[in-house]
């Protein structure tokens, strides 16, 4: 998954475009997503879609894969959020839907919580689409800038790209044990796989420490002085056409909001 996300942010056809302009564009319709109506918030997902899979040449099924995922947490969450826990006299004195009883309990569904759930994911969604946006658009070492440019302290961003070289080291070390026990025969049962997941979990962590030490080995013998130096910020202008549809809708979305608002309180 990892790989495919930054393959697809070296391949999209915006990756020479400011990856600030893209930054602060996707952040603009996050906080407008998070706080709109949900009308407002469909437009959004319907328009990030636009921008990532024509405007950038995202996939598809890869854009709906990398979407999906994140929205699991949300189906995680959603029994808690639609389902009540009340005494089954007060749940049939009520107009719930009462999907089952035990003892004196009652487990039921009312149409607010499940109005409230729907909202909540095209709210969750519409959001995620923005984040989306900036994943598969801006590489994470030009993200990197665009966190220097806005005065992310140093030790902050360079935890961020240690930690982000690492979890490839992480995952080459992985498929190659992994790779290893399948031709020794490995997980072949049930109880096989379990005893040589366990096996590989244990020596993962020793095997990837052993390649980092090297890494740092490596930085030292290189003269690495506590400061990881980034490459400077450039990039081409954002073209005219697509500079002008996001100016002129994000303030078309605003003020639909706004005037939606407005009425709500008249």
């Amino acid at each position: 998954m990892i790989k495919l996300i930054d393959s697809l942010s070296y391949k999209n056809r915006l990756r020479t475009v400011a990856p600030m302009w893209k930054f602060s564009f996707a952040a603009a319709l996050f906080a407008l997503s998070y706080l709109s109506h949900a009308y407002i918030q469909l437009v959004i997902m319907s328009w990030m879609f636009v921008w990532t899979v024509i405007y950038a040449r995202i996939p598809v099924k890869s854009y709906i894969v990398l979407l999906a995922v994140p929205c699991l947490f949300y189906a995680a969450s959603l029994p808690a959020i639609v389902l009540e826990i009340e005494p089954a006299y007060s749940a049939y004195a009520t107009s719930d839907s009462v999907l089952f009883t035990a003892s004196r309990w009652a487990v039921t569904v009312s149409d607010t919580n499940v109005i409230k759930a729907v909202h909540l994911f095209v709210r969750v969604t519409a959001c995620m689409s923005c984040l989306m946006f900036i994943t598969l658009t801006i590489p994470v070492t030009e993200l990197l800038q665009v966190f220097k440019k806005l005065r992310m302290p140093a030790l902050v961003l360079e935890l961020m790209l240690i930690m982000y070289r690492f979890l490839f080291l992480l995952m080459d070390t992985a498929s190659r044990m992994y790779a290893a026990q399948l031709a020794r025969g490995g997980h072949s049962s049930f109880r096989s796989k379990l005893k040589d997941m366990s096996v590989l979990i244990v020596r993962l962590f020793d095997r990837t420490m052993h390649r980092y030490r090297g890494v740092s080995n490596g930085l030292i013998a290189r003269g690495f002085t506590d400061d990881i130096l980034m490459p400077p910020y450039t990039a081409l202008p954002m073209p005219l056409r697509y500079k002008r549809e996001g100016y002129i809708g994000i303030v078309i979305l605003t003020v639909v909001e706004i005037c939606t608002r407005w009425r709500g309180l008249a």
